[in-house]
């Protein structure tokens, strides 16, 4: 035992000493990121705000080809906008800044840029392949993201230990690509659901129901409810709809809909007219007084 804990001392004295490595550190923000980060969050949370609060973006007019990009299935993901998506990249990349390690701000930042730069490119062939139409905002968002990208590469840090541009593609790029895969399967309905794409005159005529004061009663269990929404498709979400039953079949309705005297599901009210029963879309065209718009081209 004694000649064993000697030669282990030995080895150990004979050993050399940990080398501490000292990563450099930035002495201010990345402002040139931080400015194009914000162009980017001014753009998408515009387009986010739009598409949550169920409007039409400035510019678009219904059946033009902004409009048939930005009301197709592509333009949400999993449930979300996908500008929001977009606003999450951008603010992810405005926080990066803010990371003083050198090397550690960079990696995050370039890999974030790929990815977008990557999901960008992506968007824009679809919309110019399938879909036969451009959109601007969708176009100016992918300049500033391509921007972001060259930025981000051109401020790559000196003294990245065994860098290689060669390597380092390749150990990143087939990740991105492999999650555009993803992304493109559940779009083709492979991997889930689907988004379901809107009909431009359904969604015309949603806004104006909504514009003009009118409102559907409903409940979330009822099927008659569920079979007039199917009937806007994508564009049900900006229905003027009221849930009377939220908190379930057997618990007291909404106060707006005890006020409203509301008794059968669906019930529309339109000018005034009480009509309780699953309308078309004719019908309520026609009731609501729409005229649906003449399609046009930006």
């Amino acid at each position: 035992m004694g000649k064993k804990s000697k030669a282990k001392r030995e080895a150990k004295s004979d050993s050399k000493p940990a080398i501490n490595v000292r990563h450099p550190l930035r002495s201010s923000p990345n402002w040139a990121l931080l400015v194009v980060a914000a162009v980017g969050i001014l753009l998408t949370s515009y387009l986010s705000w739009t598409a949550f609060q169920g409007h039409s973006v400035k510019g678009c007019s219904v059946g033009s080809s902004c409009d048939i990009v930005l009301t197709s299935r592509w333009a949400t993901l999993m449930g979300l906008p996908t500008a929001f998506w977009g606003l999450l990249a951008y603010l992810s990349l405005a926080a990066s800044a803010f990371i003083r390690r050198a090397d550690r701000h960079w990696t995050i930042a370039w890999m974030i840029a790929l990815f977008g730069v990557a999901f960008s490119l992506y968007l824009t062939t679809v919309s110019l392949t399938i879909l036969n139409a451009a959109c601007p905002y969708c176009l100016t968002s992918l300049a500033i993201i391509t921007t972001t990208f060259v930025l981000v590469s051109l401020q790559r840090p000196d003294g990245l230990p065994d860098f290689s541009w060669a390597r380092w593609i390749g150990k990143t790029a087939p990740v991105a690509a492999a999650m555009i895969l993803m992304i493109h399967l559940n779009y083709a309905g492979v991997i889930g659901q689907p988004p379901a794409a809107e009909d431009p005159v359904a969604r015309a005529l949603a806004e104006h129901l909504s514009q003009t004061g009118v409102k559907m009663y409903g409940a979330f269990w009822c099927p008659h409810c569920q079979d007039q929404k199917e009937r806007f498709g994508g564009s049900a979400k900006r229905l003027p709809y009221v849930e009377c039953s939220p908190n379930g079949q057997s618990a007291p309705r909404a106060k707006e809909c005890i006020d409203a005297n509301i008794n059968s599901y669906p019930t529309w009210v339109i000018s005034g007219k009480r009509i309780e029963e699953v309308l078309s879309l004719k019908q309520l065209a026609e009731e609501s007084g729409f005229k649906a718009p003449t399609t046009g081209t930006n």
